[in-house]
C-alpha cells in the first residue's frame, strides 16, 4: 500500500547527525548550548538550542532562541503532514497537555491556548514546545506545523514551574481535563511509582471518553549515556490499562541509545532532532525524548477524532497501532490513521500491546532491487511464452497450408497431440 519513495522517506538515515541530540535537564541564564538538526533531506542541518525539561532551581527561565530553522525537519516529512492536512487538521478537538505550562501568546497557536491555574507561565518552555508539536500553524518558510493544526490546546501543570514532576499535579490536572471535556489528554511527565489516586484519575478520564496518550519513559537526563545498565521498568501513568504509550525513535527507526527501558510501549513516534518554538519570542528550538513522541502521537489523536467523531477511545487508539508503520513497535503514521479504511477486526478493540522494539531495516535498495527484478521476470516470461507459441502455432500453421484455423484442421492437431 506504500510505495517504495515512502519507504524511502521514512527510513532516512540520520543516526549520525543525532549522536549529539540530547538535551539537558537544566540550563543557566545563559542560551541552551546549541545542537545540530538534521534535515528532512539527509543532508547537513543548522544547529538550534536545545529545549529542556526541567531547570535547576537558580536557574533563570529559559531564554529566547535567536536562532530560526531554514527547513522543515526529518519528523515532518516522516510524519506525511502535507498529506495529512488535506484530510484532518484537528479543527474542534481539544487536546489537554499535562506538562510545564503553554504560554498563551506564543507564536505558532494563534490564541488556541487556553490554561488552567499557573500554566499559563511556562517558565521552563517545554510546554509550550510540545504545544507547538501537538497545533502549532506552522508559517514561514521552515513549514514547521503541528499535527493537528486547527486543534485546541488546554495547558495544565504536570511539573512545578521548574519542571519537576509530581504525582499529585498530574492527578488533578487529569481531573480538569476530564472536567473540562477534553477529547484527547496528552501526559508528557512518566512517573517511577504507581498510585492510587492516579489509576482512577486516568480511568475517569477514559470513561469520559478522552483519548489518553503518554510517555513511556521521562526524557533522558543531561548527559546520558548509553542505559543498558538501568533495569527495565514500568513508567505511570503510560502502564495504566487502556493508555497509549509513546517512546521515541530516531530518523532511522530505532530507540535512543539513551533511552530508558520499559515494556508495554504501543507505538513510537519521532523523537529527536525535532524542532519547535517556545514561549518567548519567535525563535526555534531543538527538542527529544519520549515527551516530543507523545506530543506527535497526541497531535494524531485529535486529527482522527476530528475525522471520526463517533469513534470511542479505544477505536481511536487501536486505529493508531493498526494502520502504524509496521515494526516490532509500530512507528505512528498520522495519514494512514485518518485515511485507512479498517476491517471489522481491526476497527474495535482495546489497545494491543508490542513487542520490544527492533531496528527497522532500511528497505530502499531492496525495493529497487525488487522492481529491477520484476522487469527482468516479466521480459523473461514473455520471451519464453513467444518461443513456447513458435514451437506449437508454426508447425500446425505449415500443416493446414498457412490458412486460418477452423474445425477442418481440428484432427490434425488431435493428431499432434498424441489422441488421432
Amino acid at each position: 500500500m506504500r510505495s517504495s519513495a515512502r519507504q524511502a522517506a521514512r527510513m532516512l538515515s540520520g543516526v549520525g547527525c543525532v549522536a549529539a541530540l540530547l538535551l539537558p535537564t537544566a540550563v543557566t541564564a545563559q542560551a541552551a548550548p546549541l545542537s545540530r538538526v538534521p534535515a528532512a533531506d539527509g543532508k547537513k542541518g543548522q544547529e538550534l538550542p536545545g529545549m529542556p525539561s526541567s531547570i535547576d532551581a537558580d536557574a533563570a527561565c529559559t531564554p529566547a532562541s535567536g536562532e530560526k530553522a531554514k527547513k522543515q525537519d526529518w519528523s515532518r516529512q516522516r510524519l506525511d503532514l502535507d498529506r495529512l492536512h488535506g484530510y484532518s487538521t484537528g479543527a474542534g478537538v481539544t487536546v489537554a497537555l499535562i506538562d510545564t505550562g503553554v504560554d498563551t501568546g506564543a507564536e505558532g497557536l494563534d490564541g488556541r491556548v487556553t490554561a488552567e491555574g499557573t500554566a499559563g507561565d511556562d517558565c521552563v518552555g517545554h510546554g509550550t514546545f510540545l504545544a507547538g508539536l501537538i497545533a502549532g500553524a506552522g508559517g514561514g518558510g521552515a513549514q514547521l506545523t503541528g499535527v493537528a493544526p486547527g486543534a485546541e490546546i488546554l495547558a495544565l501543570r504536570g511539573t512545578d514551574q521548574r519542571g519537576a514532576a509530581s504525582s499529585a499535579l498530574v492527578v488533578a490536572a487529569l481531573r480538569a481535563a476530564t472536567e473540562a471535556d477534553a477529547e484527547v489528554i496528552a501526559v508528557s511527565v512518566a512517573l517511577p511509582r504507581r498510585d492510587a489516586e492516579l489509576t482512577r484519575a486516568v480511568a475517569d478520564a477514559r470513561r469520559a471518553g478522552a483519548v489518553v496518550v503518554a510517555a513511556a519513559t521521562p526524557d533522558p537526563p543531561r548527559g546520558a549515556g548509553n542505559s543498558d545498565e538501568i533495569p527495565p521498568r514500568s513508567y505511570w501513568p503510560a502502564a495504566e490499562p487502556g493508555v497509549l504509550s509513546v517512546a521515541d525513535m530516531l530518523p532511522a527507526g530505532v530507540r535512543p541509545d539513551n533511552a530508558l527501558a520499559t515494556s508495554g510501549i504501543d507505538l513510537v513516534a519521532p523523537g529527536a532532532g525535532v524542532v519547535s518554538g517556545g514561549p518567548r519570542g519567535d525563535g526555534h528550538y531543538l527538542g527529544a525524548g519520549a515527551s516530543v513522541a507523545t506530543a506527535y502521537a497526541a497531535g494524531a489523536a485529535a486529527a482522527v477524532r476530528a475525522a471520526r467523531p463517533d469513534d470511542s477511545p479505544d477505536e481511536v487508539a487501536r486505529r493508531l497501532t493498526a494502520t502504524a508503520y509496521p515494526a516490532d513497535i509500530p512507528q505512528l503514521d498520522p495519514y494512514a490513521a485518518v485515511t485507512t479504511v479498517l476491517g471489522g477486526s481491526d476497527a474495535a478493540g482495546g489497545v494491543e500491546r508490542a513487542a520490544d522494539p527492533v531496528t527497522v531495516r532500511d528497505t530502499t535498495a531492496a525495493d529497487r532491487a525488487t522492481d529491477r527484478a520484476t522487469l527482468f521476470v516479466v521480459l523473461g516470461t514473455g520471451g519464453v511464452l513467444a518461443v513456447l507459441w513458435g514451437a506449437f502455432a508454426l508447425p500446425r500453421a505449415r500443416a493446414r497450408g498457412w490458412k486460418p484455423a477452423g474445425p477442418s484442421t481440428k484432427p490434425a492437431v488431435a493428431e499432434a497431440d498424441g489422441n488421432g
